[in-house]
C-alpha cells in the first residue's frame, strides 16, 4: 500500500461493539454495487483500521454513511488519495468551474459537490487520526472562506453584466467594490468545528463602491447578501454548503443584513458592547474588498482594544463572568446530557479565558491580538500573563473537547455540543470516538472538564480561595459612611447609595418574618455574607431590590436564613430566581421548605428517573393521615419538584429536554399515586364492579413528554367491566358508565381543588373521544369504535401523542394495541395533508400567529412542528410503522432514518424545536401572561439570550425570525397551506 494514500495514514479508529451488525449493513450496501467497485472496497475491509473506520460509520453515523452511500466511486477516490492535495485541487477546480458558470443554480451545484466530497474526507482525516483536530479546523475553515468568496464573486460578476456596477479586474470584482464580508467567531479565528454555522457580518463603504451612479448602495448589497446566503445555506437534495449566521451585526433585529461602515463606527462608539468587542478579536476579512476590509478593521481596532487598564474595562470582564456562571452547584460534573461547548468546564470557557486577558491586556500588549485561541493560550504564557502549565493544560483541554463536538456532529449533520442523554447512549458514542467503554471516556472527560473549571474559577478572582475575611464594616451606617460605599463599589454595586439605604432597612429587622429576636440576631449575622453573595449575582443592584421585596413577601424567616447561612453559596442561585422567575420567588416566599431540596448532594446531578421520584413521593406521603393530608402533601411535592427543576433550568445545570421528561415524570408519579388512592376510596363508598378496569391515558405535553412549569394535563381516562355484572358492590351502589363517570370527577377533584398549598394540576379531558360531547369517562369498547369510524383526522393526530401511565399491564397492552391500530391504518396522503392545513388554518384564525414570542402559535412555531410530525406518522405508519413515537425529536429522527423527511429538513425541525423548547421552558417559569420583551426585565431577557446560546436579546430575536420563517416554509413544503 502507497504510504501517502489516505487508508495508508490511518492510525486509529472507532471501537466495533462485538453485538453490531454494521458488517451486514455495510456489506448488504456493497452487494448493490458494480462488482468491480465492490471489490475495490472489499479490499480496504482486509486492513485493521480502514475497515474499523467504515464500520464505525456504518454504525454511528447516519450522515457520514449516506455520503458513502450516495457515491461509491467517491468512497475508493478519497481512500487512495493523498488528502492534502487532493482537497487543495477539489477547492481549486471548483472555484475555476464557478467562474464560468452560466446560473445560480449551477453555482449552487459545484459548491454542494464540492462541500460533499470535503465533508467525506475531512471526516475520514478526523476519525481516522491522519490530521490533528486543530488542522481538521483549519481546512474546515479554508473550505468555508472559499465558498464565500466563490459566491460573492459570482453574484458582483452578475452584477457587472446587468450593467449595475463596474471592475478593474472582471476575474476579481470584488477588488474596489466597497463590499466588506468579516468572518467572526471560530470561522474567524480559523477554528470551525465539523457541522458549524459561519457567522458573517457584511459592510459597505458607500463612499468607495464601484456601482454605477443611479444605484443605491444600500438595497444592492443587502440583496447581494441575501443571495450570498441563498447560494450557501439554501437547502437542495444535495444538502448545503454552509448554514450563514449574519446576526453578530450591530443591533440585528432591527437591521438590514447588510451594514454601511459609517453606521457600524457610529454603533460601535456609541452603543458597542463588551461581547462585541470580544468577538471581534477574532473578526477577519473572508471575502469583498479585502483594501476596505482592513481599513475598517483598523477603524475599529480603538473600539476592541483599550489603551488603558481602567476598572470599566475589568467591571466589564466581572460582568462577562457573572453573566457566564450562573449558579451551577457544587457537584460533579454529569457526563450523560452534558454540553461541551457551554457547560462546565466546556470550550466557551477556555475560549472566555483566554478573550477576556487579551481584552484587557491587547490594547497594550499588542503581542496578544491573535485570533486562534490555542495561539492565545501560548502567547499569554510566553507573555507571562498565564503559567505554562496552565496553557498546556487548557490546550489538551480544548483539542479533546473539539474532537468530542467534532464526533457527535459527524453522527447527523448537526450543530450540536451535548452528549447523549442515557448511559447506553453515550456508550455508544464513546466507542464511535474510539473508547471501549463509557468508563475509560468519561474518565478523560470529566479529567478535562476539572481542570478546565479550575482555571476558569481562578480567573480575575482577587481571592481564588475563599479565604479572604469579609471586612468589618458598620453595615446599618447607610449611605452617609463612606467606608461601606466604598466596599458596595469594590464589590461590583453601581448604585452604592441606594444599597446602602436598603442595608439600612435590613438591619433595622423590621420585617414581618424577623419579628422573631432569634431569626433577626440570626439575619443580621448573615447580612455581610448575603451581600457579597448578592454582588456575584448577574445584575447585584436588581439582586438586593429583588430580595428586599422577597423578604418583605417572606411569612416565616428562620428556616431559611438558617439555609442560607450555612449554604452562603446559595445566595447568588437565590438571587437568580427572585430576579428573573418571580412565580418562583412567590413560591419561596410562602413556602421556604422547598428550598430544602437544594442542599440535597444529588441535586446538582442526573436528574432522577421514575423510580426514584417514586420513591420520594412514597417518603412524602407514608404518614398521611387523613385524605385532606395526602392532598396537601402532594402539592407540597409537586411545588418542590417544579420550583427543584425550575431552578436547575434557570442556572443552566439542565438541558430543556431532560427538564420536560423531570416534569413529565413527576406529573406521571403524582397521577398514578391519585389513581390508585381515589379508586380505593372511592371503593370505600361505592365498592367495585366485577372485572372493572380503569387507566388514565396522557395525551399532549405529558403524553410526550414535553411538559413544562405551567403545563396543564391533557388525560382520558378509558374503563372496562364484566357486562353481565354492572352494578358495584358497595352499600351505595352505582350502575356502569355512572360509576366510572362519578370516579372521574373525583380524580379531577383530587388534583384541581384548591387546598391551602394550592392547586395541583389543572386538568383537560377535552381530547376524550367527542370532546366536550362526550362522557368523562369512556368505556374502551366505545373508544376504540370511535377512533376507528367516528374520529377526525384531527383527533388521530392528537392520538399519536397518547401514552398510558396508569393502568394493569394486560388493560394497558389492550389500549396500547388499539391506538396502534389506528395509527397504523393506510391513509390517502393528500386528503391528510388538506386536513391537518385546514387544522393549522383554524387555528390561526382563531388564536392567531403573528406575535414571535408566542413560541407555540406562531407561524412557524411548536405547532408546525408539532403537526408535521403527526402528519408524517397518519401518512407512514401503514407502510412504516417504526415511525411511530410520542416525541416529536424522535419522530423527526425516525422520519429521516426511514427516508420519508430529507435530512435537511429534519436538522431544520430539531434544531428550531430545541430552540423553542429551550425558551419555552424560561417562559413558562417566568412569565404568567404573554411575554413582552418591552416590559420584560433585564434578567430575564439575559437568561432568554443564554438559554438561546446567543450573546444579547436583539441576536435572539433575529435568530427566532429566522428559524420561524424556515420551520413555516418547510411546513409548506409538506403540508401545504397558505
Amino acid at each position: 500500500m502507497n504510504s501517502s494514500i489516505l487508508a495508508a495514514r490511518f492510525v486509529c479508529g472507532p471501537h466495533i461493539p462485538v453485538e453490531s451488525n454494521a458488517e451486514q449493513r455495510f456489506r448488504a450496501w456493497l452487494a448493490e454495487l458494480e462488482p468491480t467497485q465492490a471489490a475495490e472496497i472489499e479490499a480496504w475491509l482486509k486492513h485493521p483500521f480502514p475497515r474499523d473506520i467504515l464500520l464505525g460509520i456504518a454504525e454511528f453515523s447516519p450522515y457520514l454513511f449516506d455520503l458513502i452511500r450516495a457515491d461509491a466511486a467517491r468512497l475508493i477516490r478519497l481512500l487512495a488519495c493523498d488528502p492534502e492535495r487532493h482537497l487543495a485541487a477539489v477547492i481549486e477546480k471548483t472555484s475555476q468551474d464557478v467562474l464560468t458558470a452560466a446560473s445560480e443554480a449551477d453555482v449552487m451545484h459545484l459548491l454542494r459537490r464540492m462541500k460533499s466530497e470535503a465533508a467525506l474526507l475531512i471526516a475520514l482525516c478526523d476519525i481516522g487520526g491522519v490530521w490533528p483536530v486543530m488542522r481538521v479546523t483549519a481546512e474546515l475553515t479554508d473550505l468555508a472562506i472559499v465558498s464565500v468568496q466563490t459566491a460573492v464573486r459570482f453574484l458582483l460578476r452578475q452584477e457587472i453584466a446587468r450593467g449595475r456596477m463596474t471592475a478593474v479586474d472582471h476575474e476579481r470584482p470584488e477588488e474596489g467594490s466597497g463590499l466588506i464580508v468579516l468572518a467572526m467567531g471560530k470561522m474567524g479565528a480559523g477554528e470551525l468545528n465539523y457541522s458549524s454555522d459561519i457567522d458573517l457580518i457584511v459592510f459597505f463603504d458607500s463612499a468607495a463602491t464601484s456601482l454605477l451612479q443611479d444605484i443605491e448602495p444600500a438595497p444592492f448589497f443587502v440583496r447581494v447578501t441575501q443571495a450570498m446566503a441563498r447560494l450557501l445555506q439554501q437547502r437542495s437534495g444535495e444538502g448545503y454548503v454552509f448554514r450563514v449566521d449574519l446576526r453578530l451585526r450591530p443591533d440585528p433585529a432591527s437591521t438590514q443584513v447588510a451594514i454601511s461602515t459609517e453606521a457600524a463606527l457610529h454603533y460601535y462608539e456609541r452603543e458597542g458592547r463588551t461581547w462585541e468587542r470580544a468577538a471581534m478579536i477574532k473578526a477577519r476579512v473572508c471575502a469583498g474588498d479585502a483594501k476596505a476590509g482592513e481599513a475598517l478593521l483598523a477603524e475599529l481596532s480603538p473600539f476592541v482594544w483599550r489603551k488603558h487598564l481602567d476598572f470599566a474595562a475589568l467591571a466589564d470582564v466581572h460582568d462577562m463572568k457573572r453573566q457566564m456562571q450562573t449558579y451551577r452547584g457544587q457537584s460533579e460534573i454529569s457526563v450523560e446530557g452534558h454540553n461541551v461547548k457551554v457547560g462546565r468546564g466546556g470550550i466557551r470557557e477556555i475560549e472566555f479565558f483566554a478573550q477576556t486577558q487579551q481584552l484587557i491586556a491587547g490594547g497594550r500588549h499588542p503581542e496578544l491580538r491573535v485570533r486562534p485561541t490555542l495561539h492565545a493560550l501560548q502567547v499569554l504564557a510566553t507573555s507571562n500573563w498565564i503559567s505554562f502549565q496552565a496553557c498546556d493544560e487548557l490546550t489538551a483541554a480544548y483539542e479533546f473537547l473539539r474532537c468530542v463536538e467534532h464526533r457527535l456532529q459527524m453522527m447527523c449533520d448537526e450543530q450540536t455540543h451535548t452528549l447523549p442523554e442515557d448511559a447506553e447512549a453515550v456508550e455508544r458514542f464513546a466507542n464511535f470516538f474510539g473508547y471501549a467503554s463509557r468508563a475509560a471516556f468519561a474518565k478523560d472527560l470529566l479529567g478535562h472538564l476539572n481542570i478546565v473549571q479550575g482555571h476558569y474559577g481562578k480567573l480575575f478572582e482577587g481571592d481564588p480561595t475563599g479565604t479572604a475575611k469579609l471586612p468589618q464594616l458598620n453595615y446599618a451606617a447607610g449611605p452617609e459612611d463612606p467606608r461601606l460605599l466604598d466596599h458596595l463599589s469594590t464589590l461590583g454595586f453601581k448604585k452604592p447609595v441606594a444599597v446602602a439605604g436598603t442595608l439600612q432597612l435590613w438591619m433595622q429587622g423590621n420585617y414581618r418574618a424577623l419579628r422573631n429576636e432569634a431569626t433577626k440576631a440570626a439575619f443580621i449575622e448573615l447580612v455581610p455574607g448575603l451581600i457579597d453573595g448578592l454582588a456575584h449575582a448577574e445584575d447585584p443592584d436588581d439582586a438586593v431590590i429583588a430580595f428586599d421585596r422577597f423578604l418583605g413577601a417572606l411569612q416565616r424567616g428562620s428556616r431559611l436564613i438558617s439555609l442560607l447561612r450555612e449554604n452562603r453559596e446559595f445566595v447568588a442561585l437565590v438571587a437568580l430566581i427572585l430576579g428573573a422567575a418571580p412565580r418562583l420567588g412567590d413560591m419561596l416566599a410562602r413556602q421556604p421548605q422547598i428550598m430544602d431540596g437544594l442542599i440535597d448532594p444529588r441535586f446538582f446531578g442526573a436528574m432522577p428517573d421514575q423510580k426514584e421520584l417514586s420513591a420520594r413521593l412514597a417518603t412524602t406521603l407514608k404518614d398521611a393521615d387523613s385524605y385532606e393530608d395526602f392532598l396537601d402533601r402532594l402539592r407540597l411535592f409537586g411545588q418542590e419538584s417544579l420550583f427543584l427543576i425550575g431552578t436547575r433550568i434557570l442556572s443552566g445545570t439542565v438541558s430543556a429536554q431532560q427538564a420536560s421528561v423531570a416534569f413529565a415524570d413527576v406529573a406521571e408519579g403524582i397521577v398514578h399515586t391519585v389513581h390508585g388512592l381515589v379508586t380505593d376510596q372511592f371503593a370505600t363508598q361505592y365498592g367495585r364492579i366485577k372485572g372493572q378496569e380503569t387507566a388514565i391515558v396522557a395525551m399532549g405535553r405529558l403524553g410526550s413528554r414535553e411538559m413544562t412549569a405551567s403545563s396543564d394535563l391533557d388525560l382520558i381516562l378509558l374503563y372496562n367491566f364484566d357486562p353481565d355484572n354492572p352494578d358495584s358492590d358497595g352499600e351505595r351502589s352505582l350502575h356502569g358508565a355512572q360509576y366510572f363517570a362519578r370516579l372521574t370527577q373525583r380524580l379531577i377533584s383530587a388534583f384541581t381543588t384548591r387546598t391551602n398549598y394550592g392547586v395541583l394540576y389543572e386538568v383537560d379531558m377535552r381530547l376524550r373521544p367527542s370532546g366536550r360531547a362526550g362522557p368523562l369517562a369512556s368505556h374502551i369498547d366505545s373508544f376504540a369504535g370511535y377512533q376507528e369510524r367516528e374520529a377526525w383526522t384531527w383527533e388521530h393526530m392528537a392520538l399519536t401523542r397518547a401514552r398510558v401511565i396508569s393502568a394493569s399491564p394486560a388493560f394497558r397492552q389492550k389500549i396500547e394495541d388499539i391506538i396502534r391500530s389506528v395509527l397504523t391504518r393506510p391513509r390517502d396522503a393528500a386528503s391528510t395533508a388538506g386536513d391537518v392545513a385546514d387544522m393549522r388554518r383554524a387555528i390561526a384564525q382563531e388564536k392567531g400567529e403573528g406575535d414571535i414570542w408566542d413560541l407555540k402559535l406562531a407561524a412557524g412555531g411548536l405547532v408546525d412542528i408539532d403537526f408535521i410530525a403527526q402528519y408524517l406518522q397518519l401518512v407512514h405508519a401503514a407502510e412504516k410503522p417504526d415511525i411511530l413515537s410520542v416525541s416529536t425529536l424522535q419522530v423527526l429522527d425516525n422520519a429521516a432514518r426511514l427516508g420519508v423527511l430529507p435530512q435537511s429538513d429534519a436538522e431544520i425541525m430539531r434544531q428550531a424545536a430545541r430552540l423553542y423548547h429551550d425558551l419555552t421552558q424560561i417562559l413558562r417559569l417566568c412569565v404568567t401572561g404573554k411575554f413582552n420583551p418591552a416590559t420584560a426585565g433585564e434578567n430575564l431577557l439575559r437568561v432568554m439570550a443564554r438559554a438561546g446560546d446567543t450573546p444579547d436579546f436583539s441576536t435572539l430575536e433575529a435568530r427566532v425570525r429566522e428559524t420561524q420563517a424556515e420551520v413555516r416554509r418547510v411546513f409548506q413544503a409538506l403540508v401545504g397551506g397558505d
